[in-house]
């Protein structure tokens, strides 16, 4: 019962009295320090009060935690030395992840905690001292490997074409070579070596990618834009396009050309996400991702409408005509292409003017002309600019919790003799095993006297009001009295509280 009402503290809106509620319950706890601890019992999902703080993005319950786990090691002057528990919050060794949560959890507030101590000063040393060189050499190293791919794939086994051609739109001159065929030459074994490096790079993200499908679940782990959720459907995808070229490459199918392409496009569109390891360019991928699932795929629906509409005019307008003469519209999946091209602008109307161009030739593309390109493209731009305006008060916030993800991510993948924990051991200052972060703080003493000066002044206004309130009960019944003595009163307060500050400057003076 004490744990459930400790969990309900955390989500109270007045945070000032959930912290008196919350120091009072755990004051009859019997275990404050042992592992039955009403602080360390998780609820149904698995959530400490410490977590689901975070979770709520509770900044005034996370302060208040962290004011009850430091430990002031020393202090000289304006200088103080503070040691910060890091138990729930550092990510080490921890399936549930403190900063995991944070930046997986939907709500803004949460994110603010990645700017409080220890959390910032935890992160910023964990990045600088592993996360950032680790994933500069991931990121250098995925490079070469699609280098590795793209080569084996301009260089794939092809010889020439020995059948007649059965149109004169045919165009082929090479086909694709049997397996018996690809791997004769020490040019092909050349390429056999790329092509197993591709095959097991494959292989190897599948195998990082599907266990964190399983822990997290297929709808957070691709919906969150924080944690990479479109990059990781552009890899998982690659890695499934490979494998099949494989297939069909030891199978001698026709047609590996379509697989390959795929994995082509979205394996060097993947190295955008190597973006978030850079400030100069982190931001940007975002704005990207926000506007590609965002407005282009609400505005694919529309364009998807437009141009099936016309491109099926199109067709049916030169569907009597000869291909030879207007070829652009010659099929109706020509027809739907050459629509797509002409609706982004990419080329000229297709009409040759040597021959008759039917009419509604003329009228359809008047009126395509001025759907698409003058309504629908500025209807885009304007949708694109809206989604820039919002998104610039908020990249930086979010790249910075993309640099959280990272981190996060890394130091679960990677081995431990590689990672080592942050933080220093407590039993170096007789604390017991758990681990903390030493942070150096800088107290300005002209910051902490102009704070005296302000709540002085405040004092004495409080003052001075409570005393004007009192006359103004005793003179209530004469509305004149009641005037004069507000008047009055606001003279004397202002003096007062003037003349009280001011005392004080010459004091410290």
């Amino acid at each position: 019962i004490g744990n459930t009402v400790l969990h309900i503290l955390v989500l109270q809106p007045n945070k000032t009295f959930a912290c008196h509620m919350y120091s009072l319950i755990l004051s009859y706890d019997r275990n404050k320090e042992g592992p039955g601890s009403l602080e360390l019992i998780p609820n149904n999902e698995g959530l400490t009060p410490f977590k689901l703080a975070g979770v709520e993005g509770n900044t005034v319950m996370f302060k208040y935690f962290m004011q009850k786990r430091k430990h002031n090691l020393w202090s000289f002057g304006p200088l103080t030395t503070v040691l910060y528990d890091l138990t729930e919050i550092d990510s080490w060794a921890d399936d549930q992840s403190f900063l995991e949560l944070i930046v997986s959890t939907k709500k803004r507030e949460a994110r603010q905690i990645l700017d409080l101590t220890p959390v910032k000063e935890l992160v910023n040393l964990k990045w600088n001292m592993y996360g950032r060189p680790y994933f500069c050499f991931l990121a250098l190293f995925y490079i070469l490997y699609m280098v590795c791919f793209t080569m084996c794939c301009v260089y794939r086994p092809l010889k020439p074409r020995t059948g007649n051609k059965t149109s004169s739109r045919d165009n082929t001159i090479y086909v694709q070579k049997m397996l018996q065929e690809s791997y004769i030459t020490y040019e092909d074994e050349l390429r056999l070596v790329g092509e197993l490096i591709t095959v097991i790079g494959a292989v190897v993200i599948l195998i990082l990618e599907i266990p964190d499908i399983l822990r997290v679940g297929a709808a957070k782990y691709f919906g969150q834009t924080i944690l990479g959720g479109p990059f990781h459907i552009i890899v998982i995808t690659y890695a499934c396009m490979i494998l099949v070229t494989m297939v069909m490459r030891l199978t001698s199918t026709t047609g590996e050309v379509v697989p390959m392409s795929f994995a082509l496009v979205l394996g060097w569109c993947n190295v955008m996400y190597f973006a978030r390891g850079f400030q100069m360019l982190g931001p940007f991928t975002i704005m990207i991702q926000k506007m590609i699932f965002g407005d282009l795929m609400r505005f694919c629906w529309l364009m998807a409408v437009v141009i099936l509409g016309f491109a099926s005019a199109f067709y049916i307008i030169f569907q009597t005509e000869n291909p030879e003469n207007l070829g652009q519209f010659y099929n109706y999946p020509m027809s739907l292409f050459t629509t797509f091209e002409l609706f982004l602008t990419i080329i000229d109307g297709p009409a040759n003017y040597d021959v008759d161009l039917p009419f509604m030739y003329s009228v359809v593309y008047f009126a395509f002309a001025i759907i698409a390109t003058l309504l629908m493209l500025n209807l885009l731009i304007a949708m694109m600019g809206d989604t820039h305006w919002r998104v610039a008060h908020e990249r930086d916030e979010l790249w910075r919790a993309q640099v959280v993800a990272t981190t996060v991510m890394l130091e679960r993948k990677l081995p431990r003799c590689l990672w080592p924990r942050s933080g220093i051991c407590g039993r170096e200052y007789g604390l017991g095993d758990r681990w903390y972060l030493r942070v150096e703080d800088r107290v300005d003493p002209n910051k902490h006297k102009m704070m005296r000066y302000t709540a002085a002044f405040k004092v004495q206004d409080r003052d001075n009001c409570d005393k004007g309130l009192e006359k103004l009960e005793i003179n209530r019944d004469v509305l004149y009295k009641k005037e004069l003595s507000a008047f009055s009163l606001s003279r004397s307060t202002s003096k007062a509280s003037s003349h009280h500050g001011w005392e004080i400057l010459r004091r410290n003076t």
